[in-house]
């Protein structure tokens, strides 16, 4: 997909979903990942499933809480004109297919991201003939220390949203679903529809563009050296 989607500037506000509250000792989430990435559940995430599944209202706001802001980090870093919309559609459309899901908590993300790709791609069909909208916020990524981040990790914010515009539209796909999303790359494959070659050949010149900016970037005009990971992260 080529269009691009832009965005305006807007407040995150996350979907509270009606019901009873999550009993005392419900599952939270547990940990971080192994590289220190994104929450997990661990051993609680069949529990938490299968409470949603049950239509339980706590269940949902586990999952949503979870998962959404990596979410519309990823619709806000393809400069969706209404990730916070977008990324409501995205658990709706969640919620709605639990019964046909199988796999472990880290096939669920992966499952949850493919959702987000497709209902970013319908928005932006809908979009297509609409003005382009000013540039707006940068995009929230919450992920682990790795080559992805550590190659943003001396660009300051307002490089940030000008390099992810210099990609083209498959590489931002990449390297947003492997530093917000936490995905591995064969997660990314699939999500994508690509193959791990692909997804490999896609996330090396991404990057080799980032390190080609950065190394003929201005010093005056790079901004003080951020933390990518508490930056674009930020809630």
């Amino acid at each position: 997909m080529n269009a691009r989607c832009r965005q305006p500037v807007v407040n995150v506000t996350k979907k509270k979903l009606k019901g009873p509250a999550a009993p005392a000792d419900g599952p939270e989430v547990a940990s971080r990942g192994a590289s220190g990435g994104t929450p997990t559940f661990g051993a609680a995430f069949p529990a938490v499933l299968d409470a949603a599944r049950a239509d339980a209202p706590w269940a949902y706001q586990r999952l949503f809480d979870w998962l959404s802001p990596a979410v519309v980090g990823y619709l806000r870093g393809r400069r969706a004109e209404d990730p916070d919309g977008l990324a409501n559609e995205v658990f709706l459309r969640v919620f709605r297919n639990l019964p046909r899901f199988e796999g472990n908590e880290g096939a669920f993300r992966s499952w949850v991201f493919t959702i987000a790709h497709h209902v970013l791609a319908d928005d932006c069909r809908r979009r297509r003939r609409r003005p382009a909208l000013a540039e707006g916020e940068l995009p929230d990524i919450a992920g682990p220390s790795s080559t992805e981040a550590d190659a943003l990790a001396h660009i300051g914010l307002s490089r940030v949203s000008l390099l992810l515009d210099e990609l083209s539209p498959d590489q931002r796909d990449v390297l947003l679903l492997r530093v917000v999303a936490d995905l591995t790359v064969d997660q990314v494959a699939h999500t994508l529809g690509k193959t791990t070659g692909s997804v490999k050949q896609l996330q090396r010149r991404a990057l080799a563009t980032l390190r080609r900016r950065l190394r003929t970037a201005d010093p005056e005009h790079v901004g003080d050296p951020v933390d990518v990971s508490a930056v674009l992260a930020a809630p």
